[in-house]
Order: structure tokens, then C-alpha cells, then sequence
């Protein structure tokens, strides 16, 4: 058909045009044209296989499923169908169970093709299963080096990626809404926790330090506090309906759980606190639970996410595939996550020399040199990364910055002590640091931690322009999955006129297949019909049956009658069909070849 939109009554022709649509990313177009094709040829398993795509890229999962199922009703053996009908069923609340077994059954017909081991991996992802994950990924990786898919999401088992409902299974049957109901009640609740207390007692701490001190505990007007919280609760756990779950939402999602648990601390700080005199040292103690919290529980966040996964190898991986848009985004996020981890090591050395002794901020030089070093080993040479991110490119200079301000201060501090009456001008005694070298030193410092700090306030301005323009922020929570954008779309496997022909008369088709002591072949009676769609029906003994429920792939080999000199193999899957009592194989390659002979000479 060409592209002037000339009808056409091929089903074939169509497919193919909504093929072209779905890689140009139009699916409204390629919607048309399958269902052009499904009309056209209703035995054709490709065009039900197409329109469940478009319909997925439209957001109809639940018609998207339905094309699927159809798909793999007419072509049960077919790897594509099945491994469609697993992506699609994924999407779907309660069916990830029945996509891991389609998308297992398209692995098992197909080991050769990387597609099915990337779904495999995505559905562990999900899961947060990362080792396995990282198999899966790894072994569709060896089959082919240029998925881009599975590139990026092994990337983010190296950072061990968290999925955004990290609180739910997706091999839950409840409703992932629910669980999110949940998750929202208990987040008020820890806030909300952390809140009243912490203002309560800023208060009291106020009217310490503007009057006297009272010498007794603050107890009956604390109570208030308590028994508001207590409505607080008592309201937030009306809203939470599946409270069996509960505790391995929080088990399964760190950060809930940690945030739930210094909330229920924060609260028994505070109601500790009621019931000691303010003058007393234990309540300050008390008092800084409660006030410290939060910003505790933010920076063990901060520094643990940062310091979570391999960065610089998942660069690596995201680096080679940095032509896909999910590639570019999650390396721009894994770049501000290695920089937090300098960072925080620059920020260390700098206290530790000041701490100390001076000399230890020469150990800030390291901060650089590494910082180059995963330049080199992320594979970021040439790609540009930094000028699409200008806010990182300003961090990363003010880290060099501050990081040579630290060497350079240490360095004037040691030059000056060790130099004889004093290294600089205006030495005051031998040995002495003098004044001049104690103001390169100081300036030194000022700088190192100034760039330091507005390395902090660079990110918050880069946090807070993201999240105003709703764009992706500088955190964990920005990466995200390459989805499989055209799996189980391929055009199935067509039999000639010629193979037809020869399969259905040919008096000597001979069946292959894997049994437990190695390699099999078996003459069967006939290839009883061959469907539009290519797949043959062969009646074929119980061993057969046997063997093709153990190891469905096989192999059909037959002569050609017209021309005896060749012959014709069909390599495929077969499933047993108890009901006609016949295998059914689908058809996955064809080979034809010539036998060898006197012929071949001439």
C-alpha cells in the first residue's frame, strides 16, 4: 500500500502501516490500521498483537488487554503474542501473577530472543528484586548488546532503584489504591506527629529563655497537645482499610517505616517531656528529640540515597544508551547522586582539617581527581552531559573550587609553620605561623566552605525550579524505567506458497524435538492443515506430546515433492491441542535447502 493512503485488501499491508505508525510514535494512526487489518483477516494473531500496543500508548489497559488475549487465542505458541499479552497484563491491578507466567512462557518459546528476558527483569524491578533483575537484564543483554531498555534498567539495579509505590507488591491482589490510601494516612500521621510536639515545645523553649525558668513539669498543658494528637490518629486511621497489610507496607518501603517509627519516638519524647521539670537537663535532652527529628530523618535520607547503589558503573550503562530521552534523564540524576557523594567527602575532610590538624585538607585533592576519574569510567567523555545541565555544571565547579580553597589553606598553613621565622612576611615567632600566613589561610577557608555551602544552595534552587515547572529534580525519586516501547510487535513468520505446498503433500515429514536423552526425530502421519496464519497441525505420538510438554520448541522437516532436491525445515513451538487431538506448531523460522548430490557440481 503507499503512502497516499491507496486502499488495499491485504491484512499484511496494513500491519505494516500501523507498524511504521507505532514507531513514529502515533498511535491513534496505528489503531486505525490494525483494526483495518483485524477486519481483513480475523485469523491473524499480528494485528490484535499492533492494536493492543496502540491502545496501551493511549492509556486503555483494559481494551489493550483484550487484544492481547485475542493474540495469544490465535496463536498460543507464539512468543510475541505471549510475551505481549505479559506486558500488557502488567499494567493491570491484581493480574502481575498471569503476566509473569505469559511473559515466562515467551522465555521458554523464545530463550534466543533478548525481549522476554527484559520483561523478565522489569517485572523483578518492579519488585524490587534487584539481583534478579540484574540477571535478567544481563542475559537480554547478551543476546542483544543494543536493547536500550534493558541497558538503562540494568543502570538502575546498579543504583538499586526503588519503584515510585515502593510500599506495594505488584503480585498483590489488593487494589494499588488502596495501599496508596494507606501509605497517605500513615505520612499525615507521621508528619503531623513530628509537628505538634516540635512546635509545643518550641514554645515552652521560648518562654524558658524570655522569662524564669519554672521549676515543674508542663504536664497538664501538654496535655493538650496529646489529646489532639489523638484525634489526629484517631482520623488518619479510620482512612487506612487494609491494616493486615500494613506492616509489610512498611517493611517493604524503608523510608515509611522509618518515618512512622521516629514519629512514634518523637511522641514519646514528648510525653516524656510533660512530665519533667524544664530546669531540668534530662528535659533538653527530651527536647532535642523532638526538635531534631525531622531534620535528622531528612539528612540520614539525603546521605543514604546518595550513598546507596554503584553510580559511576550505572553511568557507564546509561552513558551507552544515551541516545534514548529515559537514558539522557536518568544519567543527569545519577550525575547529581555522584556529586552528593563527593560532596559530602569534601564537606568531611573540610570539619576533619578544622577539627584536627590543617594538613588534612590536602586530602581534599582527592575530590577532584576522582570526580575526573568517573568522567573517564562513566563513559562521559563527548556526550555533553554537563552543558544540558547547567545548574550541575555550577556545582561541579564550585566542588573543584572549594576543593583546591581547602588544599590551598592547608597548604599555607604548613608553609608558614614549617618555614624559619616564619614563611610569609610578618612572621611573629619561628616555627610560628605568622600573620600574613594566617590570613591566606583563613581566606582559604572561607572560600572552601563558602562553595561548599553554595554547592547546597544550587541544588535547592535547582529542587525548587524543577518542581515549579514540574520537570525531573535532582533526586532518586526522578529516575524512571525504560518502558518496552515495541515488544511482541514483530511480523510473524510467513509460509511460501511453495513450503505450504510441500508440508501438506509431502509423504515424509519428520518430527525433531529434545527428549531427556538428547535429540529426537520422529516420522509423523501428516501435517493435517496449515492455518492462514502459518501454523501446522501434525498428528504425532504420545512421545511427541511428551517431549513438546517438556521442551516445546521442535523442528519439521519434509521434501519437497515438485522438487525433491529440496527440502524444508520449519522450526517452531509446539503445544498439544487435546481437543483435536493434534500438535499445533507455530511456526518461528524457515529454512530451505538443497540435499547434496552430483547435481550441485554442475
Amino acid at each position: 500500500m503507499g503512502s497516499d493512503g491507496e486502499a488495499s485488501d491485504s491484512a499484511a499491508e496494513w500491519c505494516a502501516v500501523a507498524l511504521d505508525h507505532l514507531v513514529a510514535d502515533h498511535p491513534e494512526a496505528a489503531l486505525t490500521a490494525a483494526r483495518r487489518a483485524i477486519t481483513l483477516d480475523h485469523a491473524g494473531e499480528w494485528g490484535h498483537r499492533l492494536a493492543s500496543l496502540a491502545l496501551e500508548r493511549l492509556g486503555s489497559d483494559p481494551e489493550a488487554v483484550l487484544e492481547a488475549e485475542q493474540a495469544a487465542r490465535l496463536a498460543p505458541g507464539s512468543w510475541q503474542s505471549r510475551l505481549r499479552l505479559g506486558a500488557a497484563l502488567r499494567r493491570v491491578p491484581g493480574r502481575f501473577g498471569e503476566a509473569a507466567a505469559h511473559i515466562a512462557a515467551a522465555r521458554r518459546f523464545a530463550p534466543e530472543e533478548a525481549g522476554p528476558h527484559a520483561l523478565t527483569g522489569d517485572l523483578a524491578l518492579l519488585r524490587g528484586e534487584h539481583r534478579r533483575a540484574a540477571a535478567a537484564y544481563l542475559s537480554a543483554l547478551h543476546r542483544d548488546g543494543a536493547h536500550a531498555g534493558a541497558r538503562v534498567n540494568y543502570g538502575l539495579t546498579l543504583l538499586r532503584w526503588d519503584p515510585p509505590r515502593a510500599h506495594h507488591d505488584p503480585a498483590w491482589t489488593i487494589d494499588p489504591r488502596e495501599t496508596g490510601r494507606a501509605r497517605r494516612a500513615l505520612e499525615v500521621w507521621s508528619r503531623q506527629t513530628r509537628l505538634l510536639p516540635a512546635v509545643a515545645v518550641a514554645v515552652s523553649g521560648a518562654l524558658v529563655v524570655t522569662g524564669p525558668v519554672p521549676d515543674v513539669p508542663l504536664g497538664l498543658s501538654g496535655l493538650i497537645v496529646i489529646v489532639l494528637l489523638g484525634s489526629l490518629t484517631f482520623r488518619q486511621a479510620r482512612r487506612v482499610r487494609i491494616w493486615s497489610v500494613v506492616p509489610v507496607m512498611l517493611g517493604r518501603d524503608r523510608w515509611l517505616g522509618l518515618s512512622v517509627a521516629t514519629a512514634a519516638i518523637a511522641f514519646a519524647a514528648y510525653a516524656a517531656s510533660l512530665f519533667v521539670p524544664v530546669a531540668d537537663p534530662l528535659w533538653a535532652g527530651l527536647a532535642g528529640i523532638v526538635l531534631l527529628n525531622a531534620p535528622a530523618l531528612v539528612a540520614l535520607r539525603v546521605l543514604s540515597e546518595a550513598w546507596r547503589g554503584r553510580p559511576v558503573r550505572a553511568l557507564a550503562q546509561l552513558s551507552m544508551a544515551y541516545g534514548e530521552r529515559t537514558a539522557r534523564r536518568d544519567l543527569g540524576v545519577t550525575l547529581w547522586v555522584v556529586l552528593a557523594r563527593a560532596w559530602s567527602v569534601l564537606v568531611a575532610l573540610e570539619l576533619a582539617a578544622l577539627v584536627t590538624h590543617p594538613a588534612g585538607g590536602l586530602a581534599a585533592l582527592a575530590v577532584p581527581y576522582l570526580l575526573v576519574r568517573v568522567r573517564d569510567r562513566g563513559g562521559l567523555a563527548g556526550l555533553g552531559a554537563l552543558r544540558a545541565d547547567r545548574w550541575l555544571a555550577a556545582a561541579v565547579a564550585l566542588t573543584f573550587t572549594a576543593a583546591l580553597a581547602c588544599a590551598a589553606a592547608a597548604t599555607a598553613s604548613l608553609v608558614a609553620a614549617f618555614a624559619p621565622g616564619g614563611a610569609l612576611p610578618g612572621a611573629a615567632a619561628p616555627g610560628g605561623v605568622g600573620p600574613a600566613g594566617e590570613q591566606a589561610a583563613a581566606w582559604g577557608w572561607r572560600v572552601a566552605l563558602g562553595a561548599s555551602a553554595a554547592v547546597v544552595v544550587l541544588f535547592v534552587l535547582r529542587a525548587v525550579r524543577a518542581w515549579w515547572r514540574g520537570a525531573p529534580g535532582p533526586w532518586r525519586a526522578s529516575l524512571i524505567m525504560a518502558e518496552p516501547s515495541m515488544e511482541g510487535a514483530g511480523p510473524p513468520v510467513t509460509l511460501t506458497a511453495e513450503v505450504r505446498q510441500a508440508l501438506t503433500f509431502s509423504r515424509g515429514v519428520v518430527l525433531a524435538y529434545a527428549d531427556s536423552l538428547g535429540p529426537r526425530a520422529l516420522a509423523v502421519g501428516a501435517v493435517t492443515s496449515i492455518s492462514a496464519s502459518g501454523e501446522l497441525r501434525l498428528i504425532a505420538g504420545e512421545e511427541a506430546w511428551e517431549a513438546a510438554e517438556r521442551d516445546p520448541r521442535v523442528a519439521v522437516f519434509a521434501t519437497d515433492q515438485p522438487h525433491p532436491r529440496f527440502w524444508i525445515e520449519v522450526r517452531g513451538v509446539a503445544l498439544p491441542d487435546p481437543g483435536s487431538d493434534v500438535l499445533r506448531v507455530t511456526p518461528k523460522q524457515v529454512v530451505v535447502g538443497e540435499y547434496p548430490g552430483r547435481h550441485q557440481r554442475r
